[in-house]
């Protein structure tokens, strides 16, 4: 499973490698050529050298879901990907305009710049709406104009789309996004909301119409919680040129309660390109911030906190379908035990046609050394472990969307399982048994620990003796 080095002239699968366009957080994008396309092209590669963050490959995986699905003048064309069994790539037309970066580095803009912009990324955000996904990481970097008239939205990495598996949601409990611009509920951990994006966007103008965001830029959770209670500085007191409309449309799209923002991305775009029609409240009035006894009140009166839950993740787009978690030890995948992990889902599966399965491994890190994200030819750990995951589960012959893949880092295996089972509200929790060893005897097993401590149903499937629920 050696992958390729990525270098000016390196081809795959026929698409050729240019010059490397920019090295992100989680992804390098590379300018490439084929034959067979004559639109510029681009392609996205994770990175997965040594210390990267996880999240990078499970972002990834998100986003070679969500491309494909997606169409219209507002996202990039998709041409091609590739697996993390050879070479994980995304390919997609390379358009042609700036991303925002400029006019943010530049701000604040005119008034009547800060609505065109807006204007033009909600109508993006409002195509990318209606097509069941929330964006989650609305910045100017993020936002590409095609031409004068219309903005693309790109980076899909953490998004979430109502009718796909939320894997960045179900394996990790920090909030991903950038910190100026995420929304309360987001930080909350709720990735659900396509009004965060609202809120985002929200941010984004205040940017641009200030030439500062509106809660700086932390780097803690506490930190950024603080919004959930922190009004930020009116525009009008840091710039008085802004006009009380444009104040008011700001102030409405960075409420912290969901449902009192824009209910819609294209009710937000019609404002911007309808200044006169605004409605101006108390907000469009506002020059100060709010006193410290105000904000006190909304910090810990019940009437004013924000009352936030956690996302279901996943839960919420399958239709009420059960959640089977198995558990796998791609060390012995095709050994005695991994076949009968198989049959046992095979049986299960039979009674339960609309359940979707969660295939597990636990990457076990050491309690006090440091770990090595790569293994001795150099190989991404986690990559490995993900891609002997499929291989375990192709025979399943299940359709993507059905069944998805997760390795868990930890300490412990057990609690590992345990905290995704409950974070994800997971019904059925599948796992082996190994025979008995004097190991196994002083120091406990994995399988009896879940078993033990899980909030739902557990089998465990052991060589010689039956299957126990």
């Amino acid at each position: 499973m050696a992958r390729t080095r990525l270098a000016e002239g390196t081809v795959i699968d026929g698409f050729t490698i240019g010059r490397l366009l920019h090295t992100g957080g989680m992804a390098l994008l590379w300018q490439v050529t084929h034959p067979d396309h004559a639109l510029p092209l681009v392609m996205k590669v994770p990175r997965l050298a040594e210390g990267e963050d996880p999240a990078a490959i499970v972002s990834f995986e998100m986003e070679q879901m969500i491309l494909p699905r997606l169409s219209g003048p507002h996202v990039p064309r998709f041409v091609a990907s590739g697996g993390f069994d050879v070479q994980p790539y995304l390919v997609m037309e390379r358009v042609p305009g700036a991303s925002l970066l400029p006019d943010s580095e530049a701000a604040p803009l005119p008034p009547g710049r800060v609505a065109e912009l807006g204007a033009m990324a909600a109508e993006a955000l409002d195509s990318l709406h209606r097509q069941h996904v929330v964006h989650l990481d609305v910045k100017p970097a993020n936002i590409l104009l095609r031409d004068a008239d219309s903005a693309v939205l790109v980076d899909f990495g953490l998004s979430h789309h109502t009718e796909l598996p939320d894997l960045m949601g179900e394996e990790f409990r920090l909030p991903y996004g950038s910190a100026p611009y995420m929304a309360p509920e987001q930080v909350m951990g709720i990735r659900s909301e396509a009004r965060s994006d609202v809120f985002a966007l929200g941010a984004m103008l205040y940017m641009l119409a200030t030439g500062r965001t509106p809660f700086g830029d932390p780097q803690r959770i506490g930190a950024l919680r603080k919004r959930l209670w922190w009004d930020p500085p009116p525009p009008r007191e840091l710039r008085p040129e802004c006009p009380e409309w444009l104040q008011e449309v700001i102030l409405r799209c960075l409420e912290v309660q969901p449902e009192r923002r824009y209910p819609t991305a294209a009710q937000l775009a019609f404002d911007l390109r309808h200044p006169d029609q605004v409605a101006l409240t108390a907000r469009a009035r506002k020059l100060r911030r709010d006193g410290w006894a105000t904000t006190m009140r909304r910090r810990f009166h019940p009437d004013h906190q924000p009352r936030f839950g956690r996302s279901a993740g996943a839960v919420a787009g399958i239709a009420g379908a059960p959640i089977i978690v198995v558990a796998v030890d791609v060390t012995d995948q095709e050994g005695a035990l991994g076949r009968a992990l198989r049959s046992t889902l095979h049986n299960i599966l039979a009674t339960l046609p609309g359940a979707r399965i969660a295939c597990l491994n636990v990457l076990r890190h050491n309690l006090i050394s440091l770990d090595s994200t790569l293994d001795s030819q150099g190989q991404n750990k986690h990559v490995q472990r993900l891609v002997e995951l499929q291989h375990w589960a192709a025979p399943l012959k299940l359709p993507e969307g059905r069944i998805t893949f997760h390795v868990l880092e930890a300490v412990s295996p057990a609690a590992a399982i345990l905290d995704y089972a409950r974070l994800n509200r997971v019904d059925h929790i599948v796992l082996g048994a190994r025979t008995a060893s004097f190991k196994r005897k002083m120091l406990g097993s994995v399988s009896g620990e879940v078993a033990a401590e899980a909030p739902c149903n557990v089998t465990v499937v052991r060589i010689r003796d039956q299957a126990e629920t």
